[in-house]
């Protein structure tokens, strides 16, 4: 659907190229987070190959990551998103929330959704909410799903 897309900040660069995807770093990061500890590194392969990635390079070398899940005319779920911690401080996670948002693919959804434990007023600034009718959602929730595979 859609073409590499790309921004450029400083040293860094946000590319939605899969072919500079490493799947090494996402899946080290993946595995020791919060919501997805102990993922099988074919389960995230699976993942970035049904989504629409950007990942966040510093010289070539992959330091930040942020995925969407959409059908690019409806709805998108933005999912693993993260900086390294050796990287944070430096503006990133808001260049790659206004790059991915700003996304020419991404415009004119209905519905945006994401999960987060910790990031919400990051997320606010680029129009993230509460849920408006929380009574009207339902999930199927599987916490524990990785460490039984």
């Amino acid at each position: 659907m859609t073409t590499t897309y790309q921004s450029h900040y400083q040293d860094f660069l946000i590319s939605t190229d899969p072919s500079l995807l490493n799947l090494e770093v996402i899946h080290e990061f993946l595995t020791r987070s919060y919501w997805a500890q102990g993922i099988a590194v074919e389960i995230v392969k699976q993942s970035l190959e049904n989504s629409l990635c950007f990942g966040v390079y510093h010289h070539q070398r992959q330091v930040g990551f942020a995925r969407v899940i959409t059908d690019y005319a409806t709805f998108a779920y933005l999912a693993d998103v993260f900086i390294l911690e050796e990287c944070r401080g430096q503006g990133l996670s808001k260049w790659l929330m206004a790059t991915l948002v700003a996304h020419p693919d991404l415009q004119g959804l209905r519905r945006w959704l994401l999960a987060t434990r910790d990031a919400h007023e990051l997320y606010r600034q680029y129009g993230f909410a509460d849920l408006a009718s929380p009574e009207r959602w339902m999930e199927r929730y599987f916490p524990d799903i990785y460490s039984t595979q």
